[in-house]
Order: structure tokens, then sequence, then C-alpha cells
């Protein structure tokens, strides 16, 4: 039997892997377009790895945002506990950090490569390396009163290939710099396969109000966010930080808030598009009662000074130019002394601090989204195999589905389970 993986990422290398595992006498080879494997590996956790999440694998499933039921043969095939155990063996130990994200000890992402690299070598894949492929082959034939499609091989820039079975890894649209261009999208479109919309994830958002270029490198901590539509509807909320870059805002709670409305704002049909507000809350951990008590206390402190300067143990040094312009706009004069501060005025601050607020404007770009929603239907994938439902022999694997997760590792381990399902079921067929 002769499997060919295109993609050597970490889905294709996982594929690879266990397909030679699966079926010792099967003919394995795995193609990569780079000039090594795992390029997009380097970059994952800010370079350091983020390989998988380490929470009970019962509640990964929560931490997908599209289809994430396709995923449950697979997570529960090759579950988070056995990528640790599979890379410890390997020789890349690892380490669990705050929010149960999963690291190399060594804190370079290269250790899970080269773990990697050692069990396909170990277990006889044969890789190789700058080679592109162009287009699956397929053929049919009749059966009863249908006809059977199945793949027959493939054609590189090198010359042709036959292949029994076929797994496509080749990674969405994120990070077009490590090879990810969408041929994954292009070889299902030729299978007959539907490929859904793709939409930049895990991504920066960008605004509209032209004060956010002051706050240029700001990280607020412990706060709340809320996005609502034109009508008001909460289209996500979330807890945690926020980063301030350029004219755009990130960060954790950004990053996961862009899964949820990318689609409102890149999509093709601007009939799916809408207006999208960001709401900051600055301190949500105080109930109203208890924020206008500390307010009070910091008038208190500052009883001799200007409200403009009577904030900086409530607010980030580099926030309050901003914060105070805004407060101004409602109507409350900065240059008056704490002492004389009206209840109304008081009253103003305190809504403000609970409702920062910018207009979305847009998201970043496929050069820097993590990850990429949309991609190949899993209607058309059995999710029990990884294999598709049209063409016989032919599989698919990790971001060129349409299925993504939050940050945190869920999407690494994403591919690693579509990944070690389809090299598996491919070896078994």
């Amino acid at each position: 039997m002769k499997i060919v993986v295109i993609g050597g990422g970490p889905a294709g290398m996982m594929a690879a892997y266990a397909a030679k595992s699966e079926n010792p006498e099967a003919q394995v080879t795995l193609l990569e377009k780079n000039e090594k494997l795992g390029k997009k590996i380097f970059i994952t956790g800010k370079g350091r790895g983020n390989l998988t999440n380490a929470c009970n694998t019962e509640d990964l499933l929560e931490h997908y945002v599209t289809n994430p039921r396709f995923l449950y043969s697979a997570i529960y095939d090759f579950t988070n506990k056995d990528v640790i155990k599979l890379m410890e063996k390997g020789g890349c130990r690892v380490k669990i950090e705050r929010g149960d994200r999963v690291f190399p000890v060594s804190d370079h992402a290269y250790s899970i490569t080269d773990c990697l690299k050692r069990y396909l070598k170990k277990s006889g894949v044969n890789i190789v390396y700058n080679t592109c492929v162009k287009s699956l082959l397929i053929s049919e034939k009749k059966d009863s009163d249908q006809i059977l499609r199945y793949v027959t091989g493939l054609e590189t820039d090198k010359g042709h290939l036959n292949a029994d079975r076929i797994i496509v890894a080749t990674g969405g649209l994120s990070y077009p710099s490590t090879g990810s261009t969408g041929d994954g999208y292009r070889f299902a479109e030729s299978a007959g396969m539907q490929v859904t919309e793709c939409f930049p994830s895990l991504v920066s958002l960008d605004v509209h109000e032209e004060d956010i270029r002051m706050l240029r490198g700001l990280k607020l901590k412990n706060i709340s966010i809320e996005i609502k539509d034109e009508q008001g509807k909460v289209v996500y909320q979330d807890f945690g930080d926020l980063d301030f870059i350029n004219q755009a805002l990130s960060g954790p709670v950004i990053l996961s808030a862009s899964t949820h409305v990318t689609r409102f704002l890149n999509a093709k049909d601007p009939k799916q598009h809408k207006i999208l507000t960001l709401h900051i809350n600055l301190k949500p951990a105080l109930t109203d009662r208890q924020l206008d008590e500390r307010l009070l206390r910091d008038f208190n402190t500052y009883r001799n000074k200007e409200l403009r300067n009577a904030l900086s143990d409530l607010l980030p040094a580099t926030l309050i130019p901003v914060f105070l312009k805004r407060l101004e706009k409602t109507g409350v004069d900065i240059n008056q002394k704490v002492t004389v501060v009206s209840k109304e005025s008081r009253k103003k601050l305190l809504d403000l601090l609970r409702n920062f607020t910018y207009t979305i404007a847009g998201t970043g770009n496929f050069r820097e989204a993590i990850v990429t929603q949309g991609g190949v239907s899993v209607k058309e994938i059995n999710p029990r195999t990884m294999e598709s439902k049209k063409v016989q022999g032919l599989y698919f694997a990790g971001e060129v589905l349409d299925v993504d997760g939050y940050t945190g590792g869920f999407n690494m381990q994403m591919a690693f389970s579509t990944g070690h399902l389809a090299g598996v079921s491919a070896a078994k067929a």
C-alpha cells in the first residue's frame, strides 16, 4: 500500500507517523513544499510551541468554535494526554503553564518538530522536501448503479506519484509565508467537495477611533469586554487581558473575540456584515457601589487637586489623557477640584469606566491570523475516519478542515488528533 501525505505541519507529520505505525508494511511518503518540516510550528506560542492544552479531555470540545462535534471521534482517538505522552516518550519534555497551556520545557517550538522528525525517521517514513503538489489524480469506476471515485496518485512539480491513499494536511490560509496558501482547498474542490468561505481568525481587531494611536503598547489586565451589534445584541463577552497595538486591539480576549466576529466583518456577502462595537469594563471586579466608594477615597486622597490629576491610582498613566478627553465630551469639567465634583459628574466618570467603547472597523489579515476559520466542509468528511465522502482513499486533516478553536493549544491538538485519525484510517483501509 502506498500512502502519500501532503503537508509537513503538525497534522501531516502526525498522519504520516500514525499511518506507518499502524501498517509498517505500507510505503508512506510525506511531501513538504518547504525546505523543512513544521515551519508554522516554529511560530506557535510566540516561538515557544504551545503544543496542546492539559484540561480534562472531556472539556476539550468546549474550546472549539466551529463544528466542535465533528471532532469527537478524532479527539478521543488521540487525546491531549496521548499527545503529551508521545512527546515525553520522544524526548520532548513538557510543562504546563497558566490556562493549562502545554509547552516544551526547552521553551523552543523546534523541540516539537525535532521530536516528531525522530519518530518519522525511526518508523521509516520517506520525507521529500521542496516538492509542490500540483493536482490529485482521481479515477472512476462503475459499481452496481453508482459511480465510485477513488484516488490513484498525484502530480508534483517533480513528476508523477502513484498512491492508494492520499492525506491532505496542507493547512489553511493563515501565515502564508509558512506555505499555507490554500492548496488543500483547491484539491478538495477538484474532488467535487465543498469548501466554505474562509476568514482570518485569532487575529487583532481594527477600530475607527483615532485616540487608539495614543495607547500603543498599553496592556490592560483583568478587564471584561462585550461586543454588540447594531441592535444591541451581545455577540461575544469575555474576561481577561487586552493589548493596544498600532490602530488595533489584540491580546487574549480580543483574539478569542475575533473567532466570533470575523465573518461579520470579512464575509464576501455584504448582507452578512454587522456594525459592531466593543465595550470595555475597566473595573469588572468591583460592584457599582464599590467602584463609587473607591473613587471617593481617591478624591479624598487628592482633595487639593483637579480632577484631571486625581486618576493616577485608578488608571494606567498612558490611558488617563484619552480617558479625560472622552470624559470631557460628556460635559464633565476635568479642571475642577475633586472636592466640587458633582454626583452627576461622578456618575459619568463611573459610566465611562464601565463602558469604554470602540467601534470595530475590521480584522487583521491572513498574514497575521493564527488560524483560518472555514475550509473543507465537514459535511463532506466521515468524522470517524477523516475520509472524503466523495472520493475513496482521500483524507483531510488539520487546519484545512472547517474547524477552529481558541488559543491555548487547542488548534494544535485538533491538528494532531485529526492527523492521527486520518493516518490510522488510511493505513487500515
